[in-house]
């Protein structure tokens, strides 16, 4: 549930500044994992396998103030790959509190060449970039390994690596193409490969070993968990006579939203729900049916879409197409909600990659 004051600007008088309630973050209640992102097109991949296996989970910029990460509470760190060489200027580098914490550690490929520098190691250029599919060899017991075989078959992606093993680590694995395709040294522990990707067959067992074997975390976060905690944090925070304004499109995201908030206030919640006419054959009607009759919500539909087809006619540029279709549902919301009373919040659904994606420069 997000109450931003920009889109509530846009919106006009019915919806008033209130508080913003991001997605419940269950401080204290569940183990947690700061995954630092350095670029990766995967991080997302990993924060979502992690939570895949019962453990909650925040990406944070690789930047992030040592207080934006303590606010987590973290018990470990996990450390993204990244599309930079960890030797070249400018380069991303590893935040000091991340070792000065104590907490274990698992560096993934561009995590593992930092991990690398911090102890005195050194990364070099490979011979050949290795992109893809290769075989990696056991060479020393790891509870990181725990349960699998000696060769494993795992996805590779860099196109640097550790010529020289840092200080007190030893080569837990290694590939035709990187003599340390996975490195160790207590709970600090680092791979050449990516586990969190399904070309990896055992990643998710590789990730697992490092939750709970080295890292002796508890998997609590589950979609139960969550639905509780959202449904008590909307309470808390709308209070018992506010309403919410919802903008449900009939998409995942919204629609969850929508469903939350609802569990949360009941006939508090108003949703409105705007046909552009770009839907589905069909696709309307159930929408109405699923959340109006079905789920007994207040759902106001509104059929806009001659005005959404007559903005769009004679376009044909993409860019300028989502541009029209944005500005015409922001002027019809604001139109309909004006007739619809006072509202105190207004939600929003959105789901954890779009706040990323929001929130980390081009790349």
């Amino acid at each position: 549930l997000q109450a931003e004051e920009a889109i509530a600007e846009q919106i006009g008088a019915p919806v008033t500044k209130g508080p913003v309630i991001a997605a419940p973050r269950p401080i204290g209640q569940h183990d947690t994992v700061a995954i630092l992102d350095f670029g990766s097109q995967y991080t997302q991949l990993i924060a979502r396998r992690v939570r895949e296996l019962g453990v909650y989970c925040e990406i944070l910029p690789h930047d992030a103030p040592r207080s934006e990460v303590a606010r987590l509470n973290a018990k470990a760190f996990v450390l993204s790959g990244g599309p930079a060489s960890v030797y070249d200027d400018g380069a991303p580098s590893l935040p000091p509190y991340v070792l000065q914490s104590g907490l274990p550690v698992l560096g993934i490929c561009y995590g593992m060449q930092l991990l690398t520098l911090a102890f005195g190691g050194q990364v070099e250029p490979s011979q050949s970039r290795e992109y893809g599919p290769a075989q990696i060899h056991r060479v020393s017991e790891s509870p990181l390994f725990e349960g699998l075989g000696g060769d494993l078959p795992v996805w590779m992606s860099h196109g640097d690596r550790v010529s020289k093993l840092p200080e007190g680590f030893a080569a837990l694995a290694t590939s035709d193409n990187a003599p340390v395709a996975a490195m160790g040294r207590g709970n600090l522990l680092g791979l050449q490969f990516h586990p969190e990707v399904a070309h990896t067959p055992q990643g998710s067992r590789i990730l697992a070993n490092f939750l709970f074997n080295i890292a002796d975390l508890r998997a609590t976060w589950t979609a139960e968990s969550f639905v509780r905690g959202a449904v008590e944090q909307i309470r808390s925070a709308v209070g018992d006579d506010a309403r919410v304004l919802c903008g449900l499109s009939g998409g995942v995201d919204s629609s969850v939203a929508a469903a939350l908030v609802h569990r949360a206030i009941g006939e508090r919640l108003t949703c409105l729900f705007v046909d552009n006419g770009l839907l589905r054959q069909g696709e309307a009607g159930e929408v109405i049916d699923t959340f109006g009759r079905n789920m007994q919500m207040s759902l106001v539909p509104v059929d806009a879409s001659y005005r959404f087809l007559e903005a769009l006619s004679g376009v044909s540029d993409p860019e300028q197409k989502r541009r029209l279709i944005g500005n015409t549902f922001i002027r019809v919301f604001e139109e309909e909600a004006l007739q619809l009373g006072e509202f105190e919040f207004l939600a929003q659904g959105t789901v954890y990659p779009d706040v990323i994606e929001s929130a980390t420069p081009e790349r």
